[in-house]
């Protein structure tokens, strides 16, 4: 249980740095895959700096956490897949849905319920005497 668990978030972790990579090298194909535009030389910094870091460090917590099997290092990930997939929800309740909308949901609340099994079964480090 405990190997494939780490293995689904490890698969998480790497997508989540290609992602990201394609974020920083072309901010506006990543961008268009996700519904954005790129209008100006701020679109194009603000989607390689933000969308980026909100990938970078994802996978950078899944992997560690993933790696050493620790709950506490997935916190970082499960909190913005979680604010994602709640921006999301609030969004589908106010403006209604959008040709792919689910997709991005339905991974966002994998990888929700996927970390939290892992908090769960791997807990926090236990304190050193």
């Amino acid at each position: 249980m405990h190997v494939i668990l780490s293995a689904i978030i490890l698969l998480g972790a790497i997508l989540n740095l290609v992602i990201g990579t394609g974020f920083l090298v072309n901010p506006a194909t990543a961008g268009a895959d996700f519904g954005l535009a790129v209008t100006s030389v701020h679109g194009s910094s603000t989607l390689r700096g933000d969308m980026t870091a909100f990938f970078y460090i994802t996978a950078l917590s899944m992997g560690w956490g993933a790696w050493r099997r620790r709950g506490d290092v997935l916190l970082a990930a499960l909190g913005l897949y979680g604010i994602a997939f709640t921006g999301r929800a609030i969004n589908l309740a106010s403006e209604g849905t959008y040709a792919g909308w689910m997709m991005p949901m339905a991974v966002e609340g994998i990888t929700v319920i996927v970390l939290l099994v892992a908090i769960r079964s791997w807990g926090w480090p236990k304190p050193s005497a």
